[in-house]
């Protein structure tokens, strides 16, 4: 192998210069950089970082890796037309640490400043075009220019409503980011309900269901005045990233056979938010309500009365649910279960459910209008002596209480709710005294999509 060292090769002026034959590679040394070869404004990148001040070589692309401190790029003194470089944040930090493009006494896109670089994995070229203009910016460019700015999800089942994408899940399922998005674009709205309680059996007159735990966001919309604005005023939305997100969806608490009290429902959770299960309501084994997302009301049970379970058990802020009504005797009244709004009419003793909240239809289920409201979280009925009538569930999906003697058994929580279910009623064949089934809860996730 030969090798030939000199420092300059010259040829004739108007002459052409070979290096190599057809076929053969030239090859640069390790750090060489090449310049002038090719058409006007090529660009070869020196791809050994730099972390420091340094005056630019025309010809040569920079990364540049401001992660310690910032700095100035500064161009080459005395520039030609043709005259070509290029500066690169090397690693994101250049909004943080801003890379300065220093003028070196000749304009910059016609202006005598500099330039600075404040935009993160941002690249930039500079070709020197005269005295005039002097170095001319023909591209600028961030790798977000080349993303989707927007989230890019599946998971459950997706409906369109404006510029946004709903994904409604009524089962467990999986919410599975490909596209984070960028900036305000990465995060989700969400409405997370847990299931209902089931009313309370076996008692005299039993305690309806707490509804399920309500909690929602409100950043990309605004719901003005809507039911659900207690629960969501001022709840920011959820930062997304690329993974799988597992979606849990609460059941309704299982009705209960005479000689148990009743069942909470089951909790909810997309992400960081967990919303707790609805309390059941009092019946034979206790006369008071238990707690939860919305607490349980309470029974009425050879001569004695009850208190209402929790509600926002365990505390968030703003609260989940509302405790469930006390019950009373003389005359004798079972208590209602919460409801995300309240814990249903005032006084003790009432057997009206808790009203739950409402939201508008970009929450809601496909195929309803876009612009109406859709409730969930309902507190459940407690069940009433005769003569009737059934005591009102509460708005979102409240199951009603049965009525003695022989009028009507409790009704269960709607599903995909969270809504609690109606107290049982102490009564012969063939009516049942069970307490009726809380409603299931529902996890339901909106973005931006276009």
């Amino acid at each position: 192998m030969s090798k030939i060292e000199v420092n300059q090769i010259s040829s004739q002026c108007g002459s052409t210069l070979t290096i190599g034959q057809s076929g053969d590679t030239v090859t640069l040394a390790c750090g060489a950089t090449a310049a002038g070869f090719g058409s006007t404004g090529e660009v070869s990148w020196d791809t050994t970082k730099k972390t420091s001040g340094f005056t630019a070589v025309s010809g040569v692309g920079y990364f540049c890796d401001t992660t310690s401190a910032a700095f100035t790029v500064t161009l080459p003194a005395t520039p030609s037309a043709g005259n070509v470089v290029a500066v690169s944040d090397y690693n994101g930090t250049a909004s943080t640490n801003n890379i300065t493009v220093g003028r070196n006494s000749s304009n910059i896109n016609g202006a005598a400043d500099d330039f600075i670089i404040s935009k993160s994995n941002s690249s930039v070229q500079f070709i020197y075009i005269d005295a005039t203009v002097g170095w001319q910016t023909v591209f600028t460019g961030n790798t977000s220019d080349t993303q989707n700015p927007f989230i890019i999800a599946t998971g459950g089942t997706v409906t369109c409503c404006g510029d946004y994408k709903i994904h409604t899940f009524t089962s467990p399922g999986t919410f599975i980011v490909s596209n984070a998005g960028t900036g305000c674009n990465s995060n989700v709205d969400y409405l997370v309900v847990a299931g209902g309680g089931s009313g309370g059996s076996g008692g005299g007159v039993s305690g309806g269901g707490g509804a399920g735990g309500f909690r929602a966001s409100s950043t990309t919309y605004s719901i003005g005045c809507a039911p659900g604005a207690p629960l969501t005023a001022c709840v920011s939305a959820l930062p997304v990233s690329v993974t799988t997100y597992p979606v849990t969806v609460g059941a309704g608490g299982a009705s209960a056979n005479p000689c148990v009290n009743s069942n909470n429902g089951s909790n909810s959770v997309f992400s960081t938010i967990t919303s707790a299960a609805g309390g059941g309501g009092g019946g034979f084994s206790s006369r008071n309500g238990s707690g939860g997302g919305s607490g349980g009301g309470a029974s009425v049970f050879s001569g004695t009365n009850g208190c209402g379970g929790s509600g926002n058990t365990p505390p968030v802020a703003p609260p989940q649910g509302n405790p469930g009504n006390a019950s009373q005797l003389a005359p004798e009244l079972s208590g209602g279960g919460g409801g995300a709004i309240s814990p249903g009419p005032a006084g003790v003793g009432v057997e009206e459910g808790g009203n739950g909240a409402g939201l508008p239809n970009a929450f809601g289920t496909s195929g309803q209008n876009c612009g109406s409201y859709y409730y969930f979280s309902g507190g459940g009925s407690g069940s009433v002596i005769g003569p009737g009538p059934a005591p009102a569930g509460g708005l979102g999906g409240g199951g009603v209480g049965g009525v003695y003697p022989c009028i009507s058994a409790a009704t269960a929580g709607t599903a995909n709710t969270g809504g609690g279910g109606g107290g049982g009623i102490h009564a012969p064949a063939p009516l049942t005294n069970t307490g009726a089934a809380g409603g299931s809860g529902i996890v339901i996730i909106r973005y931006k999509y276009q």
